[in-house]
């Protein structure tokens, strides 16, 4: 049976990168895939990893209807074999419920991959609507580590190296951007809650962390 399944995992944990894998196994095996993404790295219309692979995608609008954009490529005589929906977190609510429709109506796999939570641990709607739809959610097993080396759990923004809570939910940016600009940073849940990025935890005067200390 046809599955809507989610790849969930923090950012640097490699979804990209398997869903790059996905489309070329299947691809090599003589079948034909219909790629979705939103705000790539790499620019519109892409899907990239930061190993460097890249691909062409359909960018996907506010107001794009990825079941009617199904139905009409199919409707031309062309093929979609499966959907791969990568960035699936910047997806509005209504269009995975569209990608659900695309595995019921139209029998066609999805495959979506995404960050569960933004920089303020709230979940993102898209990956909200994904958990309560999906027919399985795939936590991704190569782990991400925060800069102490536990496994990281959670999304930080950075600004000039500073972790910041406030502002919009989607701003486009990468692990490796210039600590000059903001920037992203994965963190265990400990440092998320202290706020203590790898640029201040080398500031610190106290390292490692300590518990607080206070008189009986």
């Amino acid at each position: 049976m046809p599955e809507l399944v989610f790849f969930s995992g923090t950012m640097d944990c490699g979804k990209s990168t398997l869903a790059l894998q996905i489309e070329h196994n299947r691809s090599a095996r003589g079948l034909v895939g219909m790629i979705f993404t939103r705000n790539d790295r790499a620019g519109e219309g892409k899907l990239s990893s930061r190993l460097g692979l890249v691909t062409d995608a359909v960018e996907v609008g506010d107001r794009a209807d990825l079941y009617t954009h199904l139905v009409d490529h199919l409707t031309q005589g062309r093929r979609a074999d499966y959907v791969i929906a990568d960035e699936a977190q910047f997806l509005a609510p209504e269009q995975i419920d569209q990608l659900a429709r695309v595995v019921d109506d139209l029998e066609i796999d999805v495959y979506a991959f995404g960050i569960t939570t933004d920089f303020r641990s709230k979940l993102f709607p898209g990956s909200q609507r994904l958990v309560e739809l999906a027919d399985r959610v795939e936590v991704l097993q190569v782990e991400a580590l925060c800069w102490c080396g536990a496994r990281a759990t959670h999304n930080a923004r950075t600004v000039g190296g500073v972790m910041v809570v406030e502002g919009a939910q989607v701003v486009v940016g990468d692990v490796t951007d210039s600590a000059d600009e903001v920037g992203y940073e994965v963190l265990c849940r400990r440092h998320h809650r202290r706020r203590m990025t790898a640029a201040t935890a080398r500031a610190a005067t106290l390292a490692p962390d300590v518990l607080p200390i206070t008189q009986a």
